[in-house]
Formats: C-alpha cells, structure tokens, sequence
C-alpha cells in the first residue's frame, strides 16, 4: 500500500513518508482528534503476522525512552 500526503488511515491524515524498510513503510501523519503528528507503520501483506506479533510486544513495553504504541489495525 503506498499512500501519499493527504490521504487517510482512518482518523489520521497522512503528511509524508518518512522512512521504508524490508517490512513495510512509515508514514509521519496527524491526528485531528490530539492534535498531534504520530508514526504509521503499514507492513507488507507477507509480514502482517510478523507484525502483529511485534506490536504486541512493543505495547508491553513501558518505558520513557521508548515509542508507544497506540493502536493496531487491519485494512485490505
């Protein structure tokens, strides 16, 4: 999925690209609702297991140095 500045992901406005890797791509977008820019990360369809797996790992992490993660979805 490739998106471009203006499209949405949901509530989130997508501003730039900001980073690919071999999973996937991150995406610097807004959220209206906090007002505030977050990190999208769309992995590729033959890593979502993969990266569902991480992100749960990644939300059980609590520290302040490192990035929260808020939500995770699916989209086809």
């Amino acid at each position: 999925m490739s998106l471009q500045s203006g499209d949405n992901i949901g509530p989130y406005q997508i501003l730039t690209s900001i980073g690919a890797g071999g999973m996937g791509q991150v995406y610097r977008a807004r959220d209206p609702r906090l007002k505030r820019d977050v990190a999208i990360e769309v992995s590729a369809a033959q890593f979502s297991e993969r990266f569902e797996r991480e992100a749960q790992a990644i939300a059980a992490l609590n520290h302040p140095l490192f990035a929260r993660s808020m939500t995770l979805a699916r989209t086809t």
